[in-house]
């Protein structure tokens, strides 16, 4: 895994997901949480695509060697980038709204600060 085609086609396809969170980030159409989620689930997804393609393909063989090979890897690539985009959304939310690490970010005298008012 993680070699020729497959390899291509997870850092163009995340790359390009990237690209654009950053202009959108750029332009201001994001905060930055938003565009820390978005960059977890471009990573994610890139190893989805990765995934998705070669296990697709071997599955698509085991099937149907030669067509189903292609077709196989295609529909691997689609849902490894859908899976792994979701995931990594998740866990992207799920870091960027804990309430630990969002303390932990803050300059220490805001975070006691924080502390001794709650």
């Amino acid at each position: 895994m993680l070699q020729g085609g497959s390899l291509w086609a997870g850092l163009i396809s995340g790359g390009i997901s990237e690209i654009q969170d950053v202009k959108n980030l750029s332009n201001g159409q994001m905060d930055k949480k938003e565009f820390t989620v978005k960059t977890a689930g471009n990573v994610t997804g890139a190893v989805g695509v990765m995934a998705g393609i070669e296990y697709g393909a071997m599955l698509g063989t085991t099937v149907l060697p030669g067509v189903g090979t292609v077709v196989g890897s295609v529909v691997g690539g689609i849902l490894g980038n859908s899976l792994g985009q979701r995931l990594g959304t998740q866990a992207g939310n799920a870091i960027v709204h804990n309430r630990f690490i969002t303390n932990m970010a803050k300059p220490v005298t805001q975070a006691s600060a924080d502390v001794t008012t709650s």
